[in-house]
């Protein structure tokens, strides 16, 4: 399958490159999507006037163009991610559009043993399907 590639950051919603241990690597974008009332504009985060750069910690999305809002969870969920990886399982690359819902996973720590939550876009892989995680950044 052959996806849509962006122009800018400027078009999506979320991006991030990241590697799979032990071979393997995903790339995942989301483009915004149009307001549902006026179709005109691209639904973004409200815009900080002090700054001029979007609120990343906002939890709605606004269309610039008639002021629709609509709340992130609400929003994130019609989104549709764009995934471009190679299986860390059996080495073959793959592309696979899923919808941008992240689902809560447990994660063991290799080192420590220790078990922890994340939230993560779960796809399996179109060769083997071999279950991939791209878990949402860690702090």
């Amino acid at each position: 399958m052959e996806l849509r590639q962006p122009k800018s950051m400027s078009e999506l919603v979320y991006f991030t490159q990241r590697t799979i241990l032990p071979d393997g690597k995903a790339k995942v974008w989301v483009f915004r999507s149009e307001c549902p009332s006026c179709k005109k504009g691209l639904m973004g985060k409200p815009i900080d006037p002090k700054t001029g750069k979007p609120k990343t910690r906002a939890t709605e999305y606004i269309c610039p163009e008639c002021g629709y809002t609509a709340e992130k969870e609400e929003y994130e969920d019609t989104l549709t991610a764009n995934i471009e990886y190679t299986c860390p399982n059996c080495k073959k690359q793959g592309s696979t559009q899923v919808p941008f819902k992240r689902q809560k996973i447990t994660i063991t720590d290799p080192n420590s043993g220790k078990k922890s939550r994340a939230d993560a876009v779960v796809f399996e892989c179109e060769h083997c399907n071999f279950k991939i995680n791209i878990t949402k950044k860690m702090k």
